[in-house]
């Protein structure tokens, strides 16, 4: 759903309209809620956000997925490393680098 900018409203009009913004979000609406100008926080009905964080679980499952996958393809092309020796390098690594873990 596309943002429009009657969907944009300035927190000051969020604040005295609150019951008229809850009817228009149950209704299907989305709005961004500003202030100072800037966006500030989204409304959006409690169904769908549970729908959202549902879909953002299955991309995760699915990430996840595809890491074993390729974690296999390592093991069969004999891409592998002693447990203990990793684990003594990334420690060796993680000290070398002051404790900053990489990311």
């Amino acid at each position: 759903m596309a943002i429009a900018v009657r969907d944009i409203v300035p927190f000051s009009t969020a604040r005295t309209h609150l019951s008229d913004l809850v009817l228009e979000v149950q209704n299907g609406a989305e709005k961004i809620i500003t202030k100072n100008g800037e966006p500030a926080v989204a409304v959006i009905d409690a169904k769908r956000l549970d729908h959202y964080h549902r879909l953002e679980r299955a991309r995760i499952h699915l990430l996840l997925l595809e890491e074993v996958d390729q974690g296999l393809a390592d093991v069969k092309a004999g891409r592998t490393v002693d447990a203990k020796a990793g684990i003594n390098a990334l420690k060796r690594a993680r000290k070398a680098a002051g404790g900053r873990v990489a990311g």
